[in-house]
């Protein structure tokens, strides 16, 4: 009987560590940015219902579902000298081009019309996401046979999403607010994080190849589908995938209000720039800890302490204020309240949290993929699992603006063509149960689907 072969185990060195982290400020800044302004820009700037907005973003993400596992499949078995770089080359151009396009959409009598602009655009985008983020996930499975440096490798990825956040999230914002607030300012911000997209995006698309150990290996013999259908075989697999598809769902919910938290609930939009800073930090500093507790402990038990405080943490948000008093001021001058200040405080543990539970989720694909791979004698796909994992989180982060924007609806806000204005008391229980309470019922349940995942693993253990 013919014994698996495991790849030789590759030491990963720092330049192909930040040439590949790199790409993920690009990726990270198309993956959040949509979900935070456009369910704003629609709502303020084209008169888009929450409701609609939220369906004109996940109509994209559907055909993604498809689209992603078959753009593994086929970056896995592209065969030219170049492996997988023409995918991530054309992923990147067709994704910053996209993205700029969106905020281009004018205002028209029907809001189903720009609704519906926005939603074609958005496809075009994440076609092309699709193109780049796959194959991006496969390399980290494939880099090295050692599950450390995997672990290494995910790490560089979170420190280039860290970078990303600040972008998309922390200076979008208060940008759009320094060239005027209106339409004009809304284009110029999003062209310049297009251009941010492109130029990280295609960093590491032109400077990775050669540096993965099998990045065009397939599997000799089988088509996509029946790829497809082994990867979806394996049980741990599925149960994983299931479990980042709620975590994803969870970490959306929030990203979608968390500027309507910061304007009409926090009281200070400005906040939001030192809020993700000190979330940066706190994702930073965690990286070393995590990976050496991960050493110690093993990536499940890390998982879960990691998520077990983001829940705790989500449930505080909800009695967010604004405060009336004035605790300090920030080193620019900002006056904050002790509520604010407590907002801000916040943030640190909450990004050891969410960047602990990011890490061993990413990190336990990869040995989820290894170990699959050296079952099948080096035979199964990266790519494919690739496609099927990063589908569901691009599905995540259509149902969660979707949900959001039916709580949204339902507890009252209202949308406008002139900007945000003041809203009921209503409408901001809605903002702050969708950033908090929601996304602390769908992690917890996630926690449900990560027992399966090592029920699965442990009986994969015992039988070998």
């Amino acid at each position: 009987m013919t014994q698996p072969i495991a790849p030789p185990i590759r030491t990963i060195s720092f330049g192909t560590l930040w040439r590949y982290g790199i790409g993920q400020v690009g990726g990270q800044v198309f993956r959040d940015a949509p979900a935070t302004l456009l369910p704003i820009f629609m709502s303020t700037m084209l008169g888009v219902p929450p409701w609609m907005s939220g369906l004109a973003v996940i109509v994209p993400k559907l055909w993604l579902i498809l689209c992603d596992p078959f753009v593994g499949a086929m970056s896995d078995r592209f065969n030219a000298r170049w492996g997988r770089t023409p995918f991530l080359i054309a992923g990147a151009i067709i994704t910053s081009i996209g993205f700029a396009a969106m905020f281009f959409v004018p205002v028209a009598k029907d809001p189903a019309v720009s609704a519906g602009l926005v939603s074609f655009l958005f496809f075009l985008a994440s076609t092309g996401f699709s193109a780049f983020s796959v194959p991006y996930l496969a390399l980290s499975s494939e880099v090295s046979a050692d599950g450390h440096q995997r672990s290494r490798m995910i790490a560089a990825r979170i420190i280039g999403a860290i970078v990303g956040v600040i972008a998309g999230i922390g200076l979008a914002q208060p940008l759009i607010g320094l060239f005027g607030g209106g339409m004009h300012a809304w284009r110029v911000t999003t062209l310049v994080l297009a251009a941010l997209c492109l130029v990280t995006m295609l960093t590491t698309a032109a400077t990775m190849h050669g540096r993965a150990d099998c990045a065009t290996a397939a599997t000799p013999g089988e088509g996509m589908f029946r790829n497809i259908f082994h990867a979806l075989r394996e049980p741990d697999f599925r149960w994983l995938t299931l479990t980042y598809l709620l975590q994803c769902i969870s970490q959306g919910c929030s990203f979608t209000v968390v500027s309507f938290v910061f304007i009409l609930c926090v009281g200070n939009v400005n906040l939001i720039l030192p809020f993700v800073l000190i979330m940066s930090l706190g994702s930073l500093i965690s990286q070393p800890l995590w990976l050496s507790l991960a050493k110690r402990w093993g990536n499940p038990a890390c998982f879960l302490i990691s998520n077990i405080g983001y829940i705790l943490l989500s449930i505080t948000a909800f009695w967010i204020t604004p405060g009336d008093d004035v605790l300090l001021r920030l080193p620019f001058g900002e006056a904050i309240s002790t509520q604010q200040a407590i907002v801000l405080i916040r943030a640190f543990p909450l990004a050891i949290c969410n960047s602990g539970f990011l890490l061993f989720t990413l990190s336990m694909f990869t040995d989820t993929v290894n170990g699959a791979k050296v079952r099948s004698n080096n035979q199964l796909n990266e790519g494919v699992f690739s496609g099927i994992f990063t589908a569901t989180e691009k599905l995540s982060f259509a149902i969660a603006p979707l949900l959001s924007g039916i709580v949204m609806s339902v507890s009252g806000f209202s949308a406008s063509t002139g900007g945000i204005h003041a809203q009921s008391a209503s409408a901001l229980t809605g903002i702050l149960a969708t950033y908090s309470l929601i996304p602390a019922g769908i992690m917890a349940l996630s926690l449900l689907t990560f027992r399966q995942y090592r029920a699965a693993t442990d009986r994969r253990t015992a039988a070998h």
